[in-house]
């Protein structure tokens, strides 16, 4: 069995839809897959939310919803604004545990960045992550601020001893700038390896099979994907 988070460097940088192309291919290896949202936030009760999208372009059902708040903040401050009990990581910790004891891999998706905040006492997804001794598949972007939020989250997995399970790319431009381009060596340095993909921008708007084509052709071997790192350097590099 194995439990990988899944953060961003920030809000919007293509989570989802990594996690989609992600239990995509581990589906294609016949691997039990489950999927998890520890918390969602901006959405009212009966509001699709991120799960659905993940359901839509995997198939996969087996989806699992921690806590929901519809204002569009941190866990934390969601909870207080709704006067609401916060989310408890340590009860969360214990059901992926528990899930994970049925499945050979567990997808877990955070709330924003690595270290948003989940409750009152400071906890984040980084806790969660180090409590499952899971590692974090990092989801970044392209183009200008990129490289010092993606350098301060690797910095805060290493500070806190947790493994880096790759850096994903989450929305590559059709027509990429220079900053996008130049993005590539500057990512693959700071954490000290290939990229382990790049999702093109838009990919999750596709039909399911084209998503799930484009899964295959676009995440690392690693992943379970068929992604070139050379051949996409080559390509986009300036």
């Amino acid at each position: 069995m194995t439990v990988i988070m899944v953060t961003g460097t920030g809000t919007g940088v293509g989570k989802t839809v990594v996690t989609a192309a992600v239990a995509t291919l581990a589906r294609g290896r016949d691997a039990d897959v489950a999927v998890v949202k520890v918390a969602q936030t901006g959405l009212g009760p009966g509001e699709p939310g991120d799960l659905e999208h993940v359901r839509r372009l995997s198939g996969i059902d087996d989806l699992h919803e921690y806590a929901r708040f519809p204002a569009a903040l941190s866990p934390a401050a969601a909870a207080r604004l709704a006067r609401r009990p916060p989310v408890a990581l340590t009860d969360v910790a214990r059901r992926v545990a528990d899930l994970a004891r049925g499945h050979r891999l567990v997808l877990v998706e955070g709330a924003g960045g690595l270290l948003v905040r989940y409750n009152g006492d400071g906890a984040t997804l980084a806790d969660l992550a180090r409590a499952l001794a899971a590692p974090v598949l990092l989801v970044s972007e392209a183009g200008l601020g990129t490289l010092n939020a993606t350098a301060l989250t690797l910095e805060a997995l290493a500070h806190r001893g947790l493994e880096l399970a790759g850096l994903v790319i989450g929305s590559w431009p059709p027509d990429p700038d220079l900053a996008c381009r130049s993005n590539i060596s500057d990512l693959e340095m700071l954490a000290a390896r290939p990229l382990a993909g790049a999702l093109p921008a838009g990919a999750g708007a596709a039909d399911a099979v084209s998503f799930q084509d484009t899964a295959r052709a676009c995440l690392a071997p690693a992943l379970g994907g068929t992604f070139d790192a050379h051949e996409f350097r080559k390509r986009h590099s300036p």
